[in-house]
């Protein structure tokens, strides 16, 4: 019998976390330790912006992508060679239906996808499909697709949203070190609605919510969270993880499903 795999949206941060020792990297590695092994993932990434269409990644092997500039070779360096998951795109076409997806092997794995999936299962030896955000879509449109997508949790799949719940790089300088009202406010907003699964606190802001319009700013980076709530099942518990801010980016993340594995790997780390 397949076991269901959680859902879950993971704040990625800054490049700079993949090669520093920070308390977000290390539970996103005692958490991968403890995951149920998926089949396949399908991998939401804020860093692959399309209209028109979502996209999937294709090819036997996607290529890495470093997208961002300025950062240590070390980064560079970097690759995460997972396979390409042919049963998993069949599968995404069917269930996304007439909502407009198609295969695009221009792509590959960017920071989004492997800024997450690399701390959490390091072997890269899990197929992997990574779909881009569809900013022709409305948030609802967005919450739909992922409501389409959920059985695939019980076949094997984990659905991973890789993006930021606060994310503005034009605030982000000169806030750092900081953790600024309006942001905190906005995490705390964010996290209540996800544990009550109140999809309008997530999709509806009024036009004068200013924390709202600086931390989703250009929006690419919240999107990918509806990808996880919209693929929630009926039975999941909701918990939250790596609950940081720093300035105006936070890491704060999200698991839908069983719950146990956040306490576990919580535990591994004061062990």
């Amino acid at each position: 019998m397949t076991q269901t795999m959680p859902a879950l949206f993971v704040g990625h941060g800054s490049p700079m976390t993949m090669i520093s020792d920070n308390p977000e990297r290390r539970f996103m590695a005692a958490l991968g330790a403890r995951l149920p092994r998926p089949k396949a993932i399908l991998a939401v990434t804020a860093h692959w912006e399309t209209q028109g269409s979502t996209r999937i990644t294709d090819g036997e092997f996607p290529r890495t992508i470093h997208d961002f500039r300025g950062f240590p070779q070390a980064l560079y360096d970097m690759r995460y060679p997972a396979p390409n998951a042919p049963e998993l795109q069949d599968r995404i076409e069917a269930l996304a239906g007439d909502l407009p997806l198609r295969r695009d092997a221009t792509w590959g794995f960017d920071h989004g996808v492997w800024g997450v999936l690399l701390p959490m299962f390091p072997a890269a030896d899990i197929p992997v499909v990574a779909m881009s955000v569809n900013h022709s879509l409305t948030p609802d449109q967005h919450l739909e697709l992922a409501g389409r997508l959920a059985p695939l949790r019980r076949e094997g799949v984990m659905i991973v949203g890789s993006g930021n719940v606060v994310h503005n790089l034009r605030l982000y300088h000169a806030s750092r070190g900081t953790r600024p009202d309006w942001a905190s406010a906005f995490q705390q907003r964010i996290n209540a609605a996800v544990l009550a699964d109140d999809r309008a606190a997530l999709t509806r802001f009024s036009p004068g919510d200013t924390a709202a319009a600086n931390a989703i700013n250009s929006g690419e980076h919240y999107l990918p969270l509806f990808y996880a709530v919209g693929a929630r099942l009926p039975e999941d518990q909701a918990g939250v993880f790596n609950d940081s801010i720093d300035g105006a980016l936070s890491m704060t993340s999200y698991l839908l499903g069983d719950t146990r594995v956040l306490a576990e790997a919580t535990a591994s780390l004061a062990a």
